[in-house]
């Protein structure tokens, strides 16, 4: 079963007082569906699962099986929401598993050399493919790492050759990066107009890498279509995207400023990082919003978790977790029990580790933090699917709610507009 539940047991709170924020999530919710308001000409995430464009879908196919019949690496070459969508993806459902398909490494997120000189030193006489995502093309990162590697391409297969190994994911129209798709011939697909960065997972920015790395990206899209027809039809008393929403809400009316993101996995990190960009961006303007921040569990009960068990009371968290483990690992017993361990034996490690996440909600709330538990089945494409657009919609309600566009970011042009002084960009 892919159904995701949320806990409220160690929120802190009484039904009574979520409801409280049930018409405010309500209006939200309307807001965002009939597109009244800001930002509504980005709104195309909201009906993507059940109006995807079938040709791109099939053409994205036909692509990744040429990927995947010629390449045992693809660079993926983005930054932002041109990637972490996609990584975020690729780790949920291939690290540690048997799927076929080339190993998918991302470039082009930051101006780190060492990080460039780690992917050519990993790709070394592999054949490899790229796929280089972004709107405009001028994206500095990832414009200069699409240069590098592109140099890298022809200099193994020559200039023509190279050129059926890219993969351009840009504009429908314009832009530097389309320009130079229509010069030399490089396949393109398209970013759709109406989808902000964040929220383009379900598009091809997402959708061709996962393909190549060999997920299953119809039952992605129909894990999401089923979420969005909960999102969409569901009261207040079991939509679970209102509710989260709700008590994000109610959290920051009660003076928190950090929602912690919790994982008891690391394998699925990068879904951290994802979520981090989406509220982040979504709802930090106008001098609002909360704090987005990741830790791992229980790794991080080591060292940040004395801070949000006795910390200052400004935290709360959102937990992720998994009530069924991809894999089975049981602990054996020993005859002699050098270890102390013989009171777990026969006990699978997916009990030690549900029983930690318990322990510690219980504990954090006994502390003062409060902490709701979303839960989700086996990591597989059609839980995936509906994990992406349970925490979109939640997000684009959420920020109504707050009073925010959250389909802008007019602060991320800063660093840019200073860089490029710097630079000497003429």
């Amino acid at each position: 079963m892919s159904e995701i539940k949320i806990d409220f047991s160690n929120a802190g709170i009484s039904e009574e007082e979520l409801c409280a924020f049930k018409q405010k999530a309500l209006d939200a919710a309307k807001t965002l569906t009939e597109g009244t308001g800001a930002g509504n000409d980005y709104l195309g995430w909201v009906d993507l699962p059940v109006d995807y464009d079938r040709q791109e879908l099939e053409k994205v196919k036909k692509a990744a099986e040429k990927i995947r019949s010629e390449s045992e690496v693809l660079v993926v070459i983005g930054i932002g929401g041109s990637y972490l969508g996609a990584k975020a993806a690729v780790d949920f459902l291939t690290r540690g598993s048997k799927k076929s398909g080339p190993q998918v490494l991302f470039a082009g997120n930051s101006f780190s050399t060492d990080s460039i000189a780690d992917i050519i030193e990993a790709i070394g006489d592999r054949d490899f493919s790229i796929n280089v995502i972004s709107k405009s093309g001028t994206t500095l990162e990832s414009a200069i790492a699409f240069r590098i590697f592109r140099e890298l391409l022809e200099k193994k297969y020559g200039p023509g050759e190279a050129v059926k190994r890219i993969y351009a994911t840009t504009d429908r129209n314009k832009g530097v990066l389309k320009g130079m798709s229509d010069k030399f011939g490089y396949e393109t697909f398209t970013v759709p107009e109406d989808i902000g960065g964040r929220f383009s997972v379900l598009s091809s920015v997402g959708l061709l890498p996962l393909a190549a790395a060999g997920a299953d990206v119809e039952e992605i899209l129909a894990g999401a279509a089923y979420m969005r027809n909960r999102c969409l039809t569901e009261d207040f008393d079991t939509n679970l995207a209102l509710r989260y929403a709700a008590f994000r809400q109610l959290m920051l009316e009660r003076g928190k400023e950090i929602e912690v993101f919790c994982i008891f996995n690391p394998s699925i990190g990068s879904f951290s990082g994802w979520w981090r960009q989406l509220f982040g961006e979504s709802e930090g303007k106008d001098g609002k919003g909360l704090f987005p921040a990741c830790v791992t569990y229980s790794t991080d009960l080591h060292s940040i978790g004395q801070y949000i068990q006795d910390g200052k009371r400004i935290v709360f968290e959102t937990m992720l977790y998994t009530e069924n483990s991809n894999n089975s690992l049981v602990i054996k017993e020993e005859e002699n029990d050098d270890d102390r361990l013989n009171y777990l034996a026969g006990k699978t490690l997916s009990y030690v580790n549900r029983c930690a996440a318990k322990g510690t909600g219980q504990a954090h709330l006994h502390g003062g933090t409060p902490n709701i538990m979303i839960s989700y089945g086996k990591k597989n494409e059609d839980c995936l699917g509906r994990l992406f657009y349970f925490f979109e919609f939640a997000c684009g309600v959420s920020g109504y709610m707050l009073g925010v566009n959250p389909f802008d970011q007019p602060g991320v042009e800063h660093y840019k507009k200073n860089m490029f002084e710097l630079l000497e960009r003429p």
